[in-house]
Order: C-alpha cells, then sequence, then structure tokens
C-alpha cells in the first residue's frame, strides 16, 4: 500500500469518533452515574505514553486524558495533572489570578470507572486465540527440554 491520506482513511487508520458510555463509581458513600465520551486510542495517547515513559508525567494520568473527551473529540481534562493533582481552584483565581492552587487528585472510584470504560472502548486485554499447531514434523521432544529450561537469570 501507498501511505497516503485516502489509503489511511480506507484502511481505517483514523481512530474515528468518540465512544459514548455510561460509568458508574461510588463516592463518600454516594453512587454516581455519569456518561463520557472516549477517544479510542490514537496519536494522542502514544503522546502521552513518550512522556510518561521520559518522567514528564503519570502513564495512567496520560492515558486517562488523552482518552476522555466530549463528544466532539475535544479532551475534558487539559493535562495528566488535572488528574494527579486537580485542574486550578475557581476560588483561589478569583482571589489571585497568578494562584496556582488545585482541587486535588481525582476520586479513585472515578478514575477506575474511566479506566473500564476505556478498555472497553479499546478492547484492552483482550486476548486472541493463538493459531492452532499443525503437524510440521517438529520433534516433540524439544518442545519438552524447553519447558524444562530453568527460568533463573543469567550470571554475567
Amino acid at each position: 500500500m501507498k501511505l497516503t491520506l485516502d489509503s489511511l482513511k480506507s484502511s481505517g487508520s483514523f481512530t474515528g469518533r468518540p465512544v459514548e458510555k455510561e460509568i458508574h463509581w461510588r463516592q463518600n458513600g454516594e453512587d454516581y452515574t455519569a456518561t463520557i465520551y472516549v477517544r479510542p486510542l490514537g496519536y494522542q495517547t502514544a503522546v502521552n505514553d513518550v512522556l510518561s515513559f521520559n518522567g514528564k508525567h503519570d502513564t495512567i494520568a496520560g492515558k486517562i486524558a488523552a482518552s476522555i473527551c466530549d463528544e466532539h473529540g475535544y479532551p475534558v481534562f487539559s493535562s495528566p495533572l488535572d488528574i494527579t493533582h486537580g485542574p486550578l481552584d475557581p476560588a483561589e483565581l478569583e482571589k489571585d489570578p497568578d494562584s496556582q492552587k488545585r482541587l486535588g487528585s481525582l476520586d479513585g472510584g472515578l478514575s477506575v470507572a474511566l479506566l473500564l470504560a476505556i478498555q472497553e472502548v479499546n478492547d484492552l486485554g483482550k486476548t486472541r486465540s493463538s493459531p492452532s499447531s499443525t503437524s510440521s514434523g517438529t520433534n516433540s521432544s524439544s518442545a519438552g527440554s524447553a519447558a524444562r529450561r530453568s527460568r533463573k537469570p543469567r550470571k554475567t
């Protein structure tokens, strides 16, 4: 395939529209339900993964920030910092426009509900069945000896 925008479109290489999901979580003894939109994993997630590998932010917060969006695909969270430390406190900003005080990290139950929705949309963890083995003349004793190998790390 020649790499062009048309060939990428026809092969489904763009993540497409956000997927609507309903989530449920419990917070401070109260049950909550919300409708959210999840952007399928794509470029934004890859960028966040690279930044997290370089120590720029938390991997899970980056995944949530890159995936949770509104119905038009615009991010709900401006950065992973909104998840780990909360957005800037509006009351403090009103008093002092230069305030950096934040509301605190996202609730744990809500965080888990968001991650489960992201998993459902992207089929993360879904295992594909391995191809069935065929008789190709492979000696079964070699497979048995491989299974008996030690898993201890090699000494260097």
